[in-house]
C-alpha cells in the first residue's frame, strides 16, 4: 500500500541531517529539524523548513529522548521520521514507538532491527542463509571454563565481542589463555555500560583481514538487490577512517558471490529499506559474515558516486511502499570513489576531540569533489557529540585519478579554530602501500605505530600567501605615503586603510 510522505522529521543533527534535508528538498518534501541548546545556530537548523528545540545539549536529554522526538513529530504533523545514523537509527524500541504512533519510520521493521542488532541472532541467521561465518560461538554468561574450552577449540588469537551494539565497544583481542578471564570481564562490563546488555561471545581473530561491506536495498514486495561493495579497511580503534568503492582486491567472481550472500541474509531476515552487510575478507580472499547495519552508513556517498543513485531518495520511496524502480542487472559501477572523514580531532595528541569556533572554513571544489558538511564558518564544535565536521567524497575515472584528486582536495581544505584530521588524511594518500591497495584493518597500526608520522601543515600555503601580501602591502604603503602633494597622500592612505580593514575583518 502506497503512503505519500509530505513532511519528514530528521531525528539527527550535523552533516547527515543536512544530507537528508537536501534529498527532501529535491523531492518537494517539507523537512523538520530538532535541536538542542548548543545547536540553536547549527547548519541543519538553518537548512530545515521547520525547527524545534528539544532540550539541553547532552544527547541523553535531547536527541535520544523518544518522547520529545515523537512530540515534535506530532506537533509538526510529520508523516515520517528519518533517524539518519547513530542516535536512534538502530533502536528497535523507537522504531516500534513510531509504528504505534502511526508515524512512518524510514528504516527496517522493529523485528528486523532486533534480529540483526543482536550479533548472536544475526550470526545464526547468516548460518541459516548459507553465509560463511568465522569459527566461534556463545557460552553461558560467567562460565569462564566453558569460554576457555571454546577458545582452545577455535585456537588463539580469539576475539571477545559484545552480543549487542558495535563500534569496537565490548571487544577485546586475546592472544593467550591466561588473558581470557580478564578480557571476558572487561568486555562484558563495557558492553553492559554502552548497550545495557553484557552478553559476549567468542570468535576466531583474523590477523590481517580486509573489511568489505555490501550496500543492500530491499522493498516490502520481496525485491532485494545489492549496490556493490565498499572497502572500509582503513580503521582506527575499529572506527572507519577512509572508505572507497570498488575494493582494490575485488574480482568479478568474488563480487558476485559476496553480493549474492548479502542479498540472501537480507531476504532471510525480511529486510526492508537500505542497509549494509559487512564481511571480513582474509588474505586468501576467503570471506566471513561480520554483521548487518540496519541503517544508512556514514560512507554511503561512495556508493552514490559510483552508481549514480541517491540512497536517501530510495529510502523514502521504499518507506512510501513503492517497489524498487530498478533490478540488479540495471545497476553498475562507474569509476572509483574515496571518502575521507574530516574530524575535529588532534592527530598529534592521540586524536583527542578538538572543540572551539570555526574561524575559517573553506571547502574544496571542482570536478569530482563532493563535501557533505554539517557546519559553516563561525559554528561551534561542541563537546557533546561525535566530532565529525564533514565528509570529503571524491570521484575519479579510476583509483589512481581518485587518489590524485583526493590529494588536491585535501590541499584546498582550509579550517582554523579547531584541530582536524585533514593532515592525517594527506599522509595516508601519500603512503605507498595505500596507493598500491595493500591494506588491511591493521594498516594504521602497522604503518604508523605509536602515531609515528609527520603531519603536513594544512595552512602553510595560506600563511605564506598572507605573509607575501603583507610584505607587498608594506612596500606599497611606503611608496604611497611619499606623494607629489597632500591630496594624493590623503587618497592613498584612505585606500590602504580600507584595504587593511577588509583584510583584518576577513581574518578574524
Amino acid at each position: 500500500m502506497n503512503r505519500k510522505i509530505r513532511k519528514i522529521l530528521i531525528a539527527n543533527r550535523g552533516e547527515i541531517a543536512v544530507r537528508v534535508m537536501r534529498a527532501c528538498r529535491d523531492l518537494g518534501i517539507t523537512s523538520v529539524a530538532v535541536f538542542s541548546d548548543c545547536d540553536h545556530t547549527a547548519y541543519h537548523v538553518r537548512m530545515a523548513d521547520e525547527a524545534y528545540h528539544i532540550g539541553p545539549s547532552p544527547s541523553t536529554e535531547s536527541y535520544l529522548v523518544h518522547d520529545k522526538i515523537i512530540e515534535v513529530a506530532k506537533k509538526s504533523k510529520a508523516d515520517a521520521i528519518h533517524p539518519g545514523y547513530g542516535f536512534l537509527a538502530e533502536n528497535a524500541d523507537f522504531a516500534q514507538r513510531c509504528v504505534d504512533e502511526g508515524i512512518i519510520f524510514i528504516g527496517p521493521t522493529p523485528r528486523t532491527i532486533r534480529l540483526l542488532g543482536d550479533k548472536l541472532q544475526a550470526r545464526a541467521t547468516a548460518l541459516k542463509a548459507g553465509l560463511p561465518v568465522t569459527p566461534g560461538g556463545e557460552f553461558d554468561a560467567g562460565d569462564t571454563e566453558e569460554a576457555a574450552k571454546l577458545a582452545g577449540k577455535i585456537g588463539y588469537p580469539v576475539l571477545v565481542k559484545a552480543a549487542a551494539g558495535g563500534g569496537g565497544k565490548g571487544m577485546r583481542v586475546v592472544t593467550e589463555p591466561d588473558s581470557l578471564p580478564a578480557a571476558l570481564e572487561t568486555a562484558s562490563r563495557e558492553a553492559a555500560s554502552a548497550f545495557g546488555d553484557g552478553r559476549v561471545y567468542i570468535e576466531k581473530y583474523l590477523t590481517r583481514p580486509r573489511h568489505i561491506e555490501f550496500q543492500i536495498l530491499c522493498d516490502e514486495h520481496g525485491n532485494c538487490i545489492h549496490l556493490f561493495e565498499r572497502e572500509c579497511s582503513i580503521q582506527r580503534r575499529h572506527q572507519k577512517v577512509i572508505e572507497e568503492s570498488p575494493s582494490p582486491v575485488m574480482t568479478p567472481e568474488l563480487r558476485k558471490e559476496m553480493g549474492a550472500a548479502a542479498v540472501n541474509i537480507a531476504k532471510a531476515s525480511g529486510y526492508v529499506g537500505a542497509g549494509t552487510v559487512e564481511f571480513l575478507v582474509d588474505e586468501d580472499l576467503s570471506y566471513y559474515f561480520l554483521e548487518v547495519n540496519t541503517r544508512l552508513q556514514v560512507e554511503h556517498p561512495v556508493t552514490e558516486m559510483v552508481t549514480g543513485l541517491d540512497l536517501v531518495r530510495e529510502q523514502i520511496a521504499i518507506a512510501e511502499g513503492n517497489k524498487l524502480s530498478f533490478g540488479q542487472d540495471e545497476v553498475s559501477q562507474n569509476g572509483h570513489a574515496i571518502e575521507c572523514r574530516i574530524y575535529a580531532e588532534d592527530p598529534e595528541a592521540g586524536f583527542m576531540p578538538s572543540t572551539g569556533i570555526l574561524k575559517n572554513y573553506r571547502m574544496p571544489a571542482g570536478p569530482g569533489v563532493r563535501v557533505d558538511s554539517g557546519v559553516v564558518i563561525f559554528n561551534e564544535i561542541p563537546i557533546y557529540y561525535d566530532p565529525m565536521i564533514a565528509k570529503l567524497i571524491i570521484w575519479g575515472a579510476n583509483r589512481t585519478e581518485a587518489i590524485h584528486r583526493t590529494r588536491r582536495a585535501l590541499e584546498e581544505y582550509r579550517i582554523s579554530g579547531v584541530k582536524t584530521t585533514i593532515g592525517f588524511h594527506r599522509v595516508i594518500m601519500d603512503n605507498k602501500k595505500f596507493i598500491a591497495g595493500d591494506i588491511s584493518t591493521k594498516f594504521l597500526n602497522e604503518e604508523y605505530p605509536d602515531n609515528n608520522y609527520t603531519l603536513l601543515d594544512d595552512n602553510l600555503c595560506e600563511r605564506a600567501a598572507v605573509a607575501a601580501a603583507l610584505q607587498t602591502f608594506t612596500k606599497e604603503r611606503q611608496i604611497a605615503v611619499q606623494p607629489v602633494n597632500s591630496k594624493q597622500k590623503s587618497q592613498w592612505v584612505t585606500i590602504h586603510r580600507k584595504a587593511n580593514l577588509r583584510t583584518f575583518t576577513g581574518s578574524r
